[in-house]
C-alpha cells in the first residue's frame, strides 16, 4: 500500500509534465525586461549568455498597470551548493511602485556570485524573509534549479525555432518543406521523425511538429539532461512511467528530466505561504518571456515563481564547424549560404551577434579585406549575408566569420569564397574539333571555378538562345552537352554566364562531320610500327610524333573500337620510354586531331638461329617433304640468339603458340625448356604430343616475352603436322596392283599417289574408321602422300613392302567404297565359274625361282573376292612375288 501510495502521488505530480499531448510551460507569464552593463557595453537580454562579478543589471518586472495582486520582485545571488549566500546578496523590489514600474531597478553582481534567481511571489507579511530563509538553508535545491532551468530555457527556445520554421516554410513553400525541415533540424541539433516526409505533402508539417516535447535534441547538453531521467533513486519508477501509454510511449521531452528533478525540488521546499514554481525564460530582445507550466495560485499556499537568470562565471560559445570543409563556395552568387552545424544555440538565440563576414583576398591584404554583415538562418542551413556582397577582387578569397558572443570577441569558422573573371573559359585542347554532327555530343571547357557558373546556353543563328547540360567534372572543368543530332556542320556559338558577371564568355567551335575520335597512339621504343586506338580511323592521313612522321597501316576493328597500325618512317629508337608524347595527327579532310602517347620500353627481339626435330629411331620414318613440317610425335629443338637485349636475360621466357591461339605454352629456363648455349644464344625443347595433346596441329610460332611482361614480334616456326602409324604395307608382284596398308590414325593421311606429281591419288575418306587401306603400288619402294595437317605438301613412306603370296590369304572383305548405284557396271547374269580345283599332296620344295606347288596349273583361270585382283581370270603367275 505504501509503494502504490508513493507511485499516485508522484504520477499526479509528474504526468503533467510527461504527457505528450500537451507541452508542459505552455501558460504565459509576465515579461521582466533584464539589461546588463559591462563596463561601457550594455546589452539586452537576448544577448547575454553569461554574467560576471561587477556586471550591472537593470531589472524591471513588466506588469500591466491593472496588476490587482502586489508582486514582490526577490533578486538572490547563490555561491554555491555547499556555501549558504550571505543575507545582504538578496535584493527586495516593490513592483508596484511608482520608480520601479516605470524606471525598473539596478541590481549589481557581487564578487563569489555563481548564481542567480529571480522571484516573483504575491506580496504577504514576512515574505521577504521567508523566501531568504528558504535559500539560505537549502542553498543547493536552488543551484541545481537555475541550472537546470537556464539549460531547459536554451532548449525550449531550440524547438520553438525549429516549429516556427516548419510552419512558416510549410505555408509559404509547401515543395522545399523536406529540404528546410532537414536543414533546420541540423543546424538546431534536433533529431526529427523522418517518417513523416513519406505522408502526403499537406500532412507533412503537422506530423513534423506534433509530439514536439518528443523531439530529441542531440547535443551534449541535452543529453546530460535526458540523462538525469536514469539517474538516482526514481530510475525504476521514471522508467515505468515513461513506457506506459499515459507517460507517452517511451517518448519524453529533452528536458522533462530537469523539469522534474527541479518541479520535485521546489515542491519540497514549500511552507504554508509559499510553494514555488519553475519557469522558462525565453529571452526576446531586452525581455525575458516567462513560461509557466502550472497556474500560480494565490491563496495559501501561494506560487512562487522561480526564474533563472544567466549563468555566472566565463561565458562558453559552442563551436560552429564548416559543413564541407575545404569547399569552394561562389562569393558573389545570389542566395549564398555559408553552410555550417555544431552550435544549435547560435542559431535559436541571439547569444551570438553582430557576425560579419571578413573577406580577404591574397591571404591578408588589407586594401581588399571587407566585412559583409551575417544573420542565421536554420532553415537554410547556415550563415547568410544580411546585405548583397559589393564588388570583390577576383580569384580566390577566404571568408572568416567574426562577431560577438555575449560581450567577447568571437573568431567563427573561414570559408574558401571565389570571385570569378571574365574571359577565363576556354575549350579543352583536346576537345576543339569534338563536336561531330547527328549525335548528342559533349564538350569540356577549362577555367578557373566552376562554383560561379550560372548557365551555359548555344546561341543560335536565328538569335535564339538555346541552354544546354552541363556539369562541374573538376573544380575547374565543366562538361557540355550539345544537341547536334539534326544540325549542320558549321560554327556552333557558346556563351557562359557566371554569378556577378554583366556578360558571358563568349567561344565559337566547329561542328564537323562524323570524324576520327582517337584514344591514344601506343609504341615500344625501336619499333618500326605504332598502334592508334579510336574510331573511324579510316580518316586519318599520317601523324607525327617526336619529329617521327607517321603514315597509316592495316585497319581493323575489335568491337566498338579501330585499330590502326602507323608506320614509322624512320627508326623509333630516339622516343624515351615513359616520358609524355602528343601525336599530331592530320585527318584527309584537313583537321588536326592530338592523341596522347605512351611509349614503352623496347620489346625483346630473338633470331631464329636453326630448329631440328628428334625421333625415335624405331618408328617408321617419313620423308617430310618441307623443313616448315614439324611431326607433333617428336621433340622439337630450336636455337634462338637474343637481339634487344644483347643478352639472353635469365628471366625472359619464349612462347610457344599456335597461330590460331588454339594453344600455347611458355619456356623458360626455370622449368628446363630454355637452356643457355652461351650469354646470348639459347636453345629450347619441348614435346607438342605431351604438352597440348593429339589436337594440336596447324602453323606454330614463337616470340619473346619479358619479365615486365613485354612480348617481341612473333617468329613462324613451322607446321605441326601429325603422323599416321603405319605398321605394314603388303602388296601383289604386280605393279599395276594396288596395295593393302596397315596401321593407326589412317586418317591423317588425305591422300597418297606412286608419283610426286600426284597424277593419279587416291584420297582417305576423312570419316576413315579401319586400321586397313588400299593404297596404290609404290614406285621404286616410295609411297607418296599428303598429309591432312598440311595438304599443300608431299611427303615420302618408305616402308618395307610385305609380298601377297596368294589369293587365299588375303582377307575376304571389301576395303575399298562401294559405288554409289549410279556408277555401278549395268547388271549381267553372273558367269559360271569352274570349281577351284583340289590341291594335290603337298610336294618337296622347290627352288626360290620355282612357283609354289599348290599353284592352279599354267593357264588356269580363277576368281577371288579380294580387291588386289586384277580381274576374274588372272593367271595365278601374276599373284606371285
Amino acid at each position: 500500500m505504501r509503494r502504490c501510495l508513493l507511485f499516485l502521488l508522484y504520477w499526479s505530480f509528474a504526468s503533467p509534465l510527461l504527457r505528450p499531448d500537451g507541452p508542459p510551460f505552455d501558460l504565459y507569464g509576465p515579461k521582466v525586461d533584464l539589461h546588463v552593463k559591462r563596463g561601457d557595453v550594455t546589452l539586452p537580454a537576448s544577448e547575454t549568455p553569461n554574467l560576471i562579478p561587477g556586471d550591472r543589471l537593470w531589472i524591471h518586472p513588466d506588469l500591466p498597470d491593472s496588476q490587482a495582486t502586489h508582486f514582490v520582485l526577490v533578486v538572490a545571488f547563490l555561491r554555491g551548493s555547499t556555501n549558504p549566500p550571505p543575507s545582504g546578496w538578496f535584493t527586495r523590489v516593490e513592483t508596484w511602485t511608482h520608480d520601479v514600474h516605470n524606471e525598473g531597478v539596478f541590481v549589481t553582481v557581487p564578487a563569489e556570485a555563481q548564481q542567480a534567481l529571480l522571484f516573483l511571489a504575491p506580496e504577504t507579511g514576512g515574505d521577504f524573509n521567508t523566501l531568504r530563509k528558504a535559500v539560505r538553508d537549502e542553498p543547493g535545491s536552488f543551484v541545481r534549479a537555475a541550472q537546470d532551468l537556464e539549460a531547459a530555457s536554451w532548449e525550449r527556445m531550440r524547438l520553438e525555432t525549429y516549429l516556427s520554421d516548419v510552419k512558416v516554410t510549410s505555408q509559404y513553400d509547401p515543395t522545399a518543406l523536406k529540404t528546410r525541415a532537414e536543414l533546420a533540424a541540423r543546424s538546431l541539433g534536433i533529431k526529427i521523425n523522418e517518417s513523416c516526409f513519406a505522408r502526403p505533402a499537406d500532412q507533412q508539417a503537422s506530423c513534423l511538429s506534433q509530439n514536439s516535447e518528443g523531439m530529441v535534441l542531440d547535443d551534449a547538453n541535452a543529453q546530460s539532461l535526458v540523462s538525469q531521467l536514469t539517474t538516482g533513486s526514481a530510475l525504476d519508477l521514471v522508467n515505468q512511467l515513461s513506457a506506459s501509454s499515459m507517460g507517452g510511449g517511451g517518448v519524453y521531452s529533452p528536458y522533462v528530466g530537469a523539469i522534474i528533478d527541479t518541479a520535485k525540488i521546489l515542491s519540497s521546499l514549500h511552507t504554508a505561504h509559499f510553494q514555488y514554481i519553475p519557469a522558462l525564460a525565453l529571452p526576446t530582445a531586452d525581455s525575458l518571456n516567462l513560461r509557466l507550466n502550472m497556474p500560480p495560485s494565490f491563496s495559501n499556499p501561494k506560487s512562487v515563481v522561480v526564474v533563472a537568470l544567466p549563468p555566472i562565471g566565463p561565458s562558453k560559445p559552442e563551436p560552429l564547424n564548416p559543413v564541407g570543409p575545404g569547399q569552394s563556395l561562389c562569393a558573389l552568387k545570389p542566395g549564398l549560404v555559408l553552410p555550417a552545424e555544431g552550435a544549435p544555440l547560435l542559431f535559436a538565440t541571439q547569444l551570438a551577434h553582430d557576425l560579419v563576414l571578413h573577406i580577404e583576398s591574397g591571404g591578408a591584404q588589407s586594401q581588399h579585406a571587407v566585412d559583409v554583415p551575417l544573420k542565421a538562418d536554420p532553415a537554410g542551413g547556415g550563415l547568410v549575408p544580411a546585405q548583397p556582397l559589393p564588388p570583390l577582387p577576383a580569384g580566390e578569397l577566404t571568408g572568416i566569420v567574426r562577431g560577438k558572443w555575449g560581450f567577447d570577441d568571437w573568431n567563427g569558422p573561414a570559408f574558401q569564397l571565389f570571385s570569378p573573371q571574365q574571359g577565363q573559359w576556354t575549350v579543352a585542347s583536346s576537345d576543339r574539333t569534338a563536336l561531330v554532327v547527328g549525335r548528342e555530343d559533349t564538350f569540356h571547357l577549362d577555367g578557373q571555378s566552376t562554383v560561379c557558373v550560372e548557365k551555359v546556353e548555344e546561341q543560335a543563328a536565328s538569335g535564339q538562345s538555346v541552354s544546354l547540360p552541363w556539369k562541374p567534372l573538376k573544380p575547374a572543368t565543366l562538361e557540355v552537352s550539345v544537341p547536334l543530332k539534326n544540325a549542320s556542320p558549321g560554327p556552333v556559338d557558346i556563351a557562359v554566364y557566371q554569378y556577378g558577371e554583366t556578360k558571358p564568355d563568349r567561344l565559337t567551335m566547329v561542328a564537323y562531320d562524323a570524324a576520327a575520335s582517337l584514344d591514344r597512339l601506343t609504341i615500344c621504343s625501336g619499333d618500326a610500327s605504332a598502334l592508334l586506338k579510336g574510331s573511324r580511323l579510316d580518316q586519318v592521313a599520317k601523324a607525327q610524333i617526336g619529329g617521327i612522321a607517321f603514315t597509316p597501316g592495316a585497319l581493323d576493328r575489335v568491337g566498338n573500337a579501330d585499330r590502326l597500325a602507323m608506320i614509322a618512317a624512320e627508326a623509333t629508337s630516339s622516343l624515351e620510354s615513359g616520358k609524355p608524347y602528343t601525336a599530331r595527327v592530320s585527318l584527309k579532310d584537313g583537321r588536326i586531331l592530338d592523341a596522347p602517347v605512351t611509349v614503352m620500353p623496347p620489346r625483346p627481339q630473338v633470331t631464329l638461329l636453326g630448329k631440328g626435330v628428334q625421333i625415335d629411331a624405331a618408328t617408321p620414318l617419313i620423308k617430310l617433304g618441307s623443313q616448315d613440317d614439324l611431326p607433333a610425335a617428336g621433340r622439337l629443338v630450336f636455337f634462338l640468339r637474343s637481339g634487344v637485349p644483347p643478352a639472353f636475360p635469365r628471366d625472359e621466357k619464349i612462347e610457344f603458340a599456335a597461330a590460331d591461339a588454339s594453344f600455347h605454352s611458355m619456356l623458360s629456363l626455370s622449368d628446363g625448356s630454355l637452356m643457355l648455349e652461351d650469354a646470348d644464344t639459347a636453345v629450347a625443347s619441348l614435346e607438342p604430343l605431351a604438352h597440348f595433346g593429339p589436337s594440336a596441329f596447324g602453323p606454330v610460332r614463337i616470340r619473346p616475352v619479358s619479365a615486365d611482361g613485354a612480348a617481341g614480334d612473333w617468329l613462324p616456326l613451322g607446321t605441326l603436322v601429325r603422323l599416321p602409324g603405319f605398321a605394314e604395307l603388303r602388296c601383289p608382284r604386280s605393279a599395276s596392283k594396288p596395295c593393302l596398308l596397315s596401321g593407326s590414325n589412317l586418317f591423317l593421311a588425305e591422300s597418297f599417289s606412286s608419283s610426286p606429281a600426284f597424277d593419279d591419288p587416291t584420297d582417305v575418306a576423312p570419316e576413315l574408321t579401319d586400321t586397313e587401306i588400299v593404297v596404290p603400288h609404290p614406285s621404286n619402294g616410295v609411297l607418296y602422300l599428303k598429309l591432312r595437317d598440311d595438304p599443300t605438301t608431299v611427303q615420302m613412306l618408305t616402308l618395307p613392302v610385305t609380298p601377297i603370296v596368294q589369293a587365299a590369304t588375303l582377307p575376304a572383305r571389301k576395303l575399298m567404297p562401294i559405288p554409289a548405284p549410279s556408277e555401278a557396271p549395268p547388271s549381267s547374269p553372273p558367269a559360271a565359274q569352274p570349281s577351284p580345283p583340289i590341291a594335290p599332296p603337298p610336294a618337296a620344295p622347290q627352288p626360290n625361282n620355282a612357283p609354289p606347288a599348290n599353284a592352279p596349273p599354267s593357264g588356269q583361270s580363277y576368281e577371288t573376292s579380294s580387291p588386289f585382283s586384277a580381274g576374274p581370270h588372272t593367271p595365278p603367275s601374276e599373284l606371285e612375288t
